[in-house]
């Protein structure tokens, strides 16, 4: 028996819009009461969660601000990573029990790694996402959540760490020594070198501080963790292939976008490199020579593009840490916002002052 379902609970939404948004535009969010469960109740396979915390991606952000490619709907419910206590389910689940620990995967289309007729369905972005203090979802969406995490660090894994886990897993090669380079040290970042340090690769992390690189080698526990400023630093490949002997990487977690390609080919490895394409920071669109893009056949290397994953990965990464008992403190900022606070929490966001992921826990 789980505890009362209240008739109605807190949602926060984005504000309806006045004018159009731009990138320089306030970050605006509303908080509403709403209705705890549907009109017509739990259906035979849904699942009740009551949400103890969300943690913020970056397209939470640019869906406020104009800036995001996908689709948004109209005044919905951001976020898409949460963790959360199952309370109630209807009569023909199987998959989840109450009180299990739940969190339901960022595309409600992908279970199996087949998209469903109709295309990705992005939580918080497509349909209304999980910034709320209740949410209802079919149990082929859930998973369960690794037991040994707090609901802070289990609620952080959704988008960023199964974008991160088939970015640095991309080639089926964990645990075989090889190299990767990490851009950036945002929540998709931050995951990747946790992964890459559980499953035995040799990571280069990048930041724009100096205080952050060292910050982040001190919650990892590697004092000699490879990387570098990339403002103080700015020629990518003569820094990797410095640190690399000459050798170049065997993956490279892109987050700047197209912009970053013609480095990231020049940083890759003599052979069987792979460049994931996890976002887009330093903008959407590049002035280069397309003809670069042969580099690709001399070195047998591959551009793969990520959208994160389906329900499927999310559950292959979380028996990872579950085996590897990866502890995720080190993914969370140590600025953890409140629920009223959500407003806050997306200013820090966009401020681009955290480490990490941006938690707001839910009381």
């Amino acid at each position: 028996m789980g505890p009362p379902i209240p008739p109605t609970s807190k949602a926060i939404r984005r504000a309806p819009i006045t004018s159009p948004p731009s990138l320089t535009s306030p970050l605006q969010l509303v908080q509403t009461t709403e209705p705890t469960l549907p009109p017509s109740g739990l259906g035979p396979h849904d699942v009740l969660l009551r949400i103890r915390a969300v943690s913020l991606n970056y397209r939470d952000v640019l869906m406020l601000r104009g800036g995001y490619p996908g689709g948004v709907v109209a005044e919905g419910v951001p976020g898409s990573d949460c963790a959360g206590e199952v309370v109630a389910v209807g009569a023909a689940v199987t998959r989840f029990a109450v009180g299990d620990r739940a969190s339901p995967n960022l595309d409600l289309a992908n279970v199996d790694g087949e998209i469903a007729e109709g295309g990705h369905v992005g939580l918080g972005g497509d349909v209304d996402g999980v910034l709320r203090e209740w949410g209802v979802w079919g149990e082929g969406v859930l998973v369960q959540v690794p037991g040994y995490l707090s609901w802070e660090e289990a609620s952080t894994i959704a988008c960023a760490g199964v974008t991160a886990w088939n970015a640095v897993n991309a080639p089926g090669s964990l645990g075989k020594g090889k190299s990767v380079l990490i851009q950036g040290t945002g929540g998709v970042s931050m995951f990747a070198l946790l992964i890459a340090l559980a499953g035995g690769f040799k990571p280069i992390i990048t930041s724009s501080s100096d205080e952050k690189l060292e910050t982040i080698r001190k919650s990892v526990g590697v004092p000699d963790l490879l990387g570098y400023n990339y403002r103080t630093t700015p020629d990518q490949a003569a820094e990797v292939k410095r640190l690399t002997n000459g050798k170049g990487v065997d993956i490279i977690v892109n987050n700047n976008g197209p912009a970053g390609i013609p480095a990231d080919l020049e940083s890759l490895a003599p052979y069987y490199g792979t460049i994931s394409v996890v976002g887009f920071l330093a903008g959407m669109t590049a002035d280069w020579n397309p003809g670069l893009l042969l580099g690709l056949i001399g070195k047998t290397a591959k551009i793969q593009g990520i959208t994160c994953g389906s329900r499927v990965d999310y559950e292959a990464l979380n028996q990872f840490f579950e085996e590897k008992k990866v502890s995720l403190k080190p993914l969370v900022d140590n600025r953890i916002f409140d629920f009223d606070d959500s407003q806050a929490a997306f200013d820090y966001l966009w401020s681009g002052k955290h480490v990490g992921k941006v938690v707001i826990r839910i009381p």
